[in-house]
């Protein structure tokens, strides 16, 4: 990081504790290393440093000559300090944690030593997400950790905000709802646009003065009363960047793509339409993106063809549908609405492989023995005209039942489904089963009910021949040239041996052993874990924390591999018309099957990392939207004591996850005044300085509702052995 300080006498330690002078050495050295460029006489130091006492006030100027003395400081002339260090100058983006300080995640985490830690007053007023330019102390802070200070704001990553509007007869505020904005936005009268007290707006950051506490807007949409349905939902799409219309544009070229499949077009595919084919998808699915054909082949062996809507086919480049495409990288599924990556024409028309139309599709076409061995395979543009359409729990009733259309085909897909996945697991694929939560919601957007979404074996055995396909195709392109090709991959990183270790200390709390002696056979022990906890009230949180401590999955040009999947290539070839990368797939494989030579790769990295983006922004908008209905939900529900468990625990408060309904509340440390509690963070647990009772990650615990906020999405509770019950709140304000 740079260079390292040379510094002597005034970091010595005399028989393991430091003198006065050491001491204070090192205050006035980490002063002035804050302070770079700057100099301060004695008086100023004494000033800065708050130093009251004489006997430490008569110290400072010795110190400093000092320090002089070892070069540590250098003094001017006029008997002014300064530091004599060389600071790093790094760039990256701020992690805005809490009002107090934020971080800096460095675009080079190579050039300095973990995350860099910046005080709000040394903020330049630098917000969430920005990317900055900082100036790296040279000597640590108290905490142990690199600190700094920003020193120019390179580029802003937001200027609009969602939030409730205050007004008072002067002046207005607009309240953000984003958790990482901490700062309330000033709003001129006139500038209001026409809100009113409480309401939901966007505001546009116009103005932000040296000196000024607060940034100053206007209000560009009102989005209207805060709590209302429709309300929050825009909010949480406005809050993400989330598209409210399709561009004209893009729309009026998706409206005049003809609908006949030119016999040309009919000649250049493998044709399929007398195969037997079906789609199998949610029930209130429109969009069709996948088809499966089955028939047996004459030597006994059985063809499996997986059928993706060939998207590249209408959605040409350099074209307004392409850039809208890009652009959003992804459909968003929002509680009550789906945020499409292509126009209804499309999405829902044109590349829907509805049943009984031609489609045009892009194929992985699988010849499998009745151990569901892959003895060939094809990879090619074909036509298709799928016979049924199927809910998932259409087909599942018809194979459970053995009857119905389709059931004897759709038992033996099962069947090499279920085979193919057991391969998968003893090669070291990991089973993360995860909860998902789905609500029954009235017309108005009321949640009336609340569902845990059951994966059953039709579930799986379509997942499994996607899964088949995407591995297959990323194979068959890599083994072309052994890598050299420029592809787009899907890959997953190993776990860091470090976080698996603290995951496994928190799975021992619940009962549960993990060997990790093996690095080879982590995954096994990561499956018997997930099997263990299937159906227990322990299983979200732990498959919660467990999926936190594994590496996140991306999309890059670089062949590596996938350990969650254990395939040593893998990408997204199965559901163009809700990834972009699936349609730069594609692309990809059409242009080398058409004997197309690799083109450069840093184009399609740059799409692969802004694919990425877009991706976290989806999941983080859809999360936002579980939240609030579970908010909603959790102030309508009945007001009981419920059992929960311990899902995360800070120095200012408690997490709960309530089992029955799978919310996630908090219990605040400030709230808590049984005891006075200290924050182990090591073992992620709170002890109570008076009665050493603990609170620790995976503890079982009655709580109630207390109060639930719709603007911030929180739920907030209290342990139900808590004798005086408070009212509850219900916070839409």
């Amino acid at each position: 990081m740079g260079r390292k300080s040379n510094r002597k006498s005034s970091n010595k330690q005399n028989g393991g504790k430091k003198t006065d002078a050491a001491s204070l050495a090192r205050r006035i050295l980490q002063f002035l290393d804050a302070n770079y460029g700057q100099e301060f006489n004695a008086k100023q130091i004494i000033k800065k440093l708050d130093i009251r006492d004489s006997l430490t006030k008569g110290g400072v100027e010795p110190v400093l000559h000092k320090l002089v003395e070892n070069g540590s400081v250098s003094k001017s002339p006029r008997n002014y300090f300064s530091s004599t260090q060389d600071p790093d100058f790094i760039e990256g983006t701020v992690d805005f944690v809490n009002p107090r300080f934020a971080f800096v995640i460095p675009d080079n985490p190579e050039k300095v030593d973990g995350d860099i830690l910046i005080k709000e007053a040394d903020l330049k007023q630098a917000l969430d997400g920005d990317r900055v330019r900082v100036m790296v102390y040279p000597l640590k802070g108290k905490t142990g950790r690199t600190e700094g200070k920003v020193l120019e704001i390179l580029e802003r990553d937001r200027d609009e905000f969602v939030g409730r509007v205050e007004i008072s007869p002067r002046f207005a505020f607009v309240v953000p709802d984003f958790k990482k904005m901490h700062k309330d936005i000033f709003v001129h009268r006139g500038d209001l646009m026409g809100a009113e007290h409480n309401e939901k707006v966007i505001v546009k950051m116009t103005e932000w003065r040296e000196g000024d506490k607060n940034p100053t807007g206007k209000v560009i949409r009102v989005l209207g009363k805060a709590g209302v349905h429709e309300v929050e939902i825009h909010s949480i799409m406005a809050e993400f960047g989330l598209p409210f219309e399709y561009p004209q544009e893009a729309d009026q070229e998706a409206n005049a793509i003809p609908e006949k499949i030119s016999s040309k077009e009919i000649k250049a595919r493998r044709d399929f339409r007398d195969v037997t084919t079906f789609t199998i998808d949610p029930a209130d699915a429109k969009d069709f993106d996948d088809a499966i054909s089955y028939r047996k082949l004459e030597n006994g062996n059985l063809e499996v063809g997986v059928h993706i809507a060939d998207v590249t086919h209408y959605v040409q480049p350099k074209t307004a549908l392409e850039k809208e495409a890009y652009d959003r990288a992804t459909s968003v599924y929002l509680v009550d609405r789906t945020i499409p990556m292509l126009p209804e024409r499309l999405s829902n028309g044109l590349c829907s492989l509805r049943p009984h139309e031609d489609k045009l599709t892009f194929a992985c076409v699988f010849e499998m023995d009745s151990n569901a061995n892959v003895v060939n395979h094809w990879i090619g543009r074909t036509i298709i005209h799928s016979d049924r359409r199927f809910a998932y729990e259409e087909a599942q009733e018809n194979i459970d039942n053995q009857s119905g259309d389709f059931f004897q085909e759709l038992t033996l897909l099962n069947d090499l489904a279920k085979q193919v996945r057991k391969r998968r697991f003893q090669h070291g694929a990991v089973n993360f089963e995860t909860v998902e939560v789905k609500f029954k919601l009235d017309e108005k957007g009321t949640p009336l009910g609340l569902m845990i979404k059951e994966r059953k074996d039709i579930h799986k055995m379509i997942e499994e021949f996607m899964l088949l396909a995407n591995k297959y195709v990323a194979e068959f392109i890599f083994k072309k040239r052994s890598g050299a090709d420029t592809f787009v991959y899907r890959t997953h990183d190993s776990p860091d041996m470090e976080k698996l270790e603290t995951f496994s200390g928190f799975a021992k709390r619940f009962g549960h052993q993990m060997d990790l002696d093996n690095e080879k056979k982590i995954s096994s022990a990561l499956n018997k874990l997930m099997d263990e906890i299937q159906g227990k009230p322990e299983q979200n949180v732990l498959e919660q924390l467990a999926i936190r401590s594994m590496a996140k999955a991306k999309y890059t040009t670089e062949p590596k591999g996938h350990f969650g999947l254990a395939f040593p290539h893998y990408t997204h070839f199965t559901s163009p018309i809700r990834r972009y990368p699936d349609m730069m797939v594609h692309r990809l494989l059409e242009h080398y099957l058409d004997g197309g030579k690799s083109p450069d790769a840093e184009a399609w990295e740059q799409k692969c990392v802004h694919s990425s983006e877009r991706e976290k922004r989806a999941a983080d908008a859809e999360r936002a939207s579980i939240k609030y209905k579970q908010v909603e939900y959790m102030a309508l529900a009945e007001e009981k004591d419920y059992d929960g468990i311990v899902s995360g625990v800070t120095e200012w408060g408690v997490f709960v996850e309530i089992t029955e309904t799978k919310c996630e509340g908090m219990i605040r440390v400030q709230d808590m005044d049984d005891d006075y509690y200290d924050f182990d963070q090591k073992n992620m647990r709170l002890i109570g300085s008076r009665t050493k009772k603990m609170i620790t990650l995976g503890d079982k615990v009655k709580v109630r509702v207390v109060n639930t906020d719709i603007d911030r999405r929180t739920i907030d509770l209290e342990f139900a052995n808590n004798d005086e019950r408070k009212p509850r709140a219900r916070a839409f304000r």
